[in-house]
């Protein structure tokens, strides 16, 4: 089988159909390449717009009560996570798409390729084996060409997914450790705010009494 051949005989539909399985082919190992440079830095930076949420939060939490104030945290911290998760599929979804129309685009193609060349054994009076079993034979190569394209498509996608999915345990892990630190420290403070008002009362009290 020969490539060069069948590139000289392909015809315009067959050639634009070549094209497309190279672009999928390169904008999959282009997603994939940056998804795995960025995903430790999309780590630690989901870490630190969580702390940044809450701290934008502390002064508003100090006159509620606890209950209020653990609904507040829980709320922005979810809000924050899904977004975070928002940021973290993006491409995942071009990957799917990629995975799942390239081997029919392949398809497509060898099916275009086939009906080409039996026409043109129609054409010619001549319908042997030898006629027959090269054009077509060469026109599986789009079939292949899809499956090369989709094989690496789907097993980006497939770490892609997985490597969401621990991101967003990693990041349910982190608001739970940030929620109960808050707490504690809001507690701590509004004890010790209850404790010196309760002490200069008392003093009040004394002097007043002197």
């Amino acid at each position: 089988m020969n490539f060069s051949i069948y590139w000289q005989n392909a015809d315009a539909v067959s050639k634009t159909l070549y094209f497309v399985l190279i672009v999928m082919s390169i904008t999959t190992w282009t997603v994939f390449a940056l998804r795995l440079m960025g995903t430790r830095h999309l780590k630690q930076q989901a870490y630190a717009q969580l702390e940044q949420a809450l701290i934008k939060l502390k002064a508003k939490l100090v006159p509620l009560a606890f209950e209020q104030r653990k609904a507040v945290a829980e709320q922005a911290l979810l809000r924050q996570i899904s977004e975070e998760k928002t940021s973290a599929e993006k491409g995942v979804a071009v990957l799917g798409t990629i995975a799942s129309i390239a081997p029919f685009v392949g398809l497509f193609g060898t099916v275009w390729g086939i009906f080409h060349a039996l026409a043109a054994v129609g054409r010619s009076g001549q319908a042997g084996l030898a006629q027959v079993a090269t054009p077509v034979g060469e026109a599986l190569i789009m079939t292949g060409l899809g499956l090369g394209v989709a094989i690496p498509a789907v097993l980006a996608y497939n770490i892609c997914v997985r490597a969401n999915r621990a991101l967003a345990h990693a990041l349910q892990d982190k608001a739970h450790t940030l929620l109960i630190d808050t707490m504690l420290q809001q507690d701590s403070a509004t004890q010790s705010n209850t404790a010196n008002a309760a002490k200069t009362a008392q003093q009040n009290y004394a002097g007043g009494q002197a």
